[in-house]
This record gives C-alpha cells, sequence and structure tokens, in this order.
C-alpha cells in the first residue's frame, strides 16, 4: 500500500512572486509554521539538496532530514524527494504553478509510502498530510498576498 495526496490553493499574486517566494529555501522557516530550520547543503544548477528541521512535535520530537529539491522554472514544476527517508519508504512531491485569472494556482501532489515501524500507517499519513496541507498553503497564501499588496503599495 502507499499513500497519495493532492492538495492546491489559489493565491492572489503574481506567479513570479508566488515562485519566487516557495522557492526560497532559506526563508522557509518565515514562510510555513511547521519548520524551524533549513540549512543548505549543496546546489548544483537547479537542483539543491538540504536539511529541513521541524519545530518539537507534541511529544516534543524534533524530526530532521535531507531532502533534494530540482525546480524547472519554464516548467513552472518541482520535484522533491527525500533523501533521509525516516518513517517513509519513500516521498515524492510534485509541485506546480499555473497563471489564473486573478492569481497563480499552486499544486502540491505527494507520493509516499510509511516503513512498517514507522509511528503511522500509509492513510494516517494521508490524512496528517491532507489536514496540514491545508493549514500551510492557507498561511502561504496570506503571507504571499499581503507581501502582493506591499509591493504594489511602492515605497511610502
Amino acid at each position: 500500500m502507499s499513500g497519495h495526496t493532492e492538495n492546491d490553493i489559489k493565491i492572489a499574486a503574481p506567479l513570479d512572486l508566488v515562485w519566487d517566494v516557495t522557492n526560497d529555501l532559506e526563508n522557509w522557516p518565515q514562510l510555513f509554521s511547521e519548520y524551524a530550520a533549513v540549512d543548505v547543503l549543496s546546489r548544483e544548477g537547479n537542483k539543491t539538496t538540504f536539511r529541513l528541521t521541524m519545530h518539537p512535535d507534541d511529544n516534543d520530537t524534533v524530526w530532521s532530514w535531507v531532502s533534494e529539491r530540482v525546480t524547472d522554472r519554464k516548467g513552472l514544476t518541482v520535484r522533491a524527494r527525500r533523501v533521509e527517508t525516516g518513517p517513509f519508504q519513500h516521498m515524492d512531491i510534485h509541485w506546480s504553478y499555473r497563471k489564473l485569472p486573478g492569481g497563480t494556482g499552486m499544486y502540491w501532489t505527494q507520493d509516499f509510502a510509511m516503513k512498517p515501524e514507522a509511528p503511522v500507517d500509509d492513510k494516517g499519513m494521508t490524512e496528517h498530510i491532507n489536514r496540514n496541507s491545508k493549514i500551510q498553503l492557507e498561511l502561504i497564501r496570506d503571507k504571499i498576498e499581503a507581501r502582493a499588496v506591499r509591493d504594489s503599495a511602492g515605497p511610502n
């Protein structure tokens, strides 16, 4: 068995701004509520290898892992995968962006499988990812839309 999620949101902001903000890895701790730190380990062309560290969970466990992310600006897609899989057998993530009337659509697809000894099974992780993605997408939308308004106001 494996897990699959699809989540998306419309952001009332230009595609270039949405792309730039969501692909600025070093600033993810300010963009996502769940990440405490991002450490870029290497960059080769459009591929970045980095360590993500989360804030402690309800049990005071701090989760951290290494992922790699390949951006395709022309194709408006990002592919990522966990290099250090932790409780996952595998975790593959696809982000895509689309210009929409009045803004930008951002789409997240995650395909994964949990290890048998993981603290949650595929179904439980699917539910968790869907619940948390909604929270994170709305947070990202709100932050980018606020920035778009500030940017359009120009200098004071």
